[in-house]
């Protein structure tokens, strides 16, 4: 595991929380740096601060999304506005931390986003045809009309939760939880949710205005049909 954050204090406690939690990690407090350990080390996950020397972490991140390196990443940073977070995401982050956060919270965070990035969970599931768009669930594979559709870890990780339930209504409390490891998302006052959703009905609805595959379940969540 990679952290990447450049306050020495901070950086050092992180490292001991995660490895009281069974994890090896490296620290390093500068983007630039970060980026060739990454290709070094290839590590199962990064924790990235996004105020850094060198490179700041969102060009961390675009470099790690456009090299050849799959590992999921977790933003961690004390800059808490939507368009950081909606940048961050559409990046191809896993997971947006604000700071401050408890290590404990912290540490089901980086669980949730490893057991969803487990080589056990890629090969569960089966493939859904949702008129003219396919998902291979196993192979974590989308096409639309014959053509590979993008999509980040997050993304992919909801469609798959929200056809797990296909045509049954899925609460926003759920969602939270196995998609985004929310410890308490009963309590949660997100709109990461949200986004996400319109994302996925731009990238699979005719009419991502008028859809008919993922569709608002009013005071309650979502639902795939199809």
């Amino acid at each position: 595991m990679l952290v990447v954050e450049d306050n020495v204090n901070l950086a050092m406690g992180l490292a001991r929380g995660l490895e009281t939690d069974g994890h090896v990690v490296t620290v390093v407090h500068d983007g630039r740096l970060a980026v060739s350990r990454i290709a070094e080390i290839r590590p199962d996950l990064i924790v990235l601060d996004l105020m850094l020397p060198g490179l700041d972490g969102f060009s961390v991140l675009r470099e790690v999304r456009q090299g050849d390196v799959d590992v999921p990443v977790l933003i961690l940073s004390a800059r808490g506005e939507e368009l950081d977070k909606v940048q961050g995401f559409r990046l191809g982050a896993d997971d947006y931390v604000v700071k401050p956060v408890g290590l404990v919270e912290l540490l089901l965070r980086v669980r949730a986003i490893l057991r969803r990035s487990s080589p056990e969970a890629a090969a569960s599931g089966g493939v859904y045809e949702l008129g003219d768009v396919v998902v291979d669930v196993g192979a974590r594979t989308v096409s639309r009309a014959g053509a590979e559709v993008e999509m980040t870890r997050l993304e992919f990780d909801l469609l798959a939760c929200l056809l797990a339930h296909r045509g049954r209504a899925v609460t926003r409390a759920h969602l939270l939880a196995r998609v985004w490891g929310f410890p308490h998302p009963e309590k949660a006052r997100t709109r990461t949710l949200d986004t996400h959703v319109a994302s996925l009905r731009a990238k699979l609805e005719a009419d991502p205005s008028r859809p008919v595959h993922l569709i608002t379940v009013r005071k309650v969540g979502y639902r795939m049909d199809g």
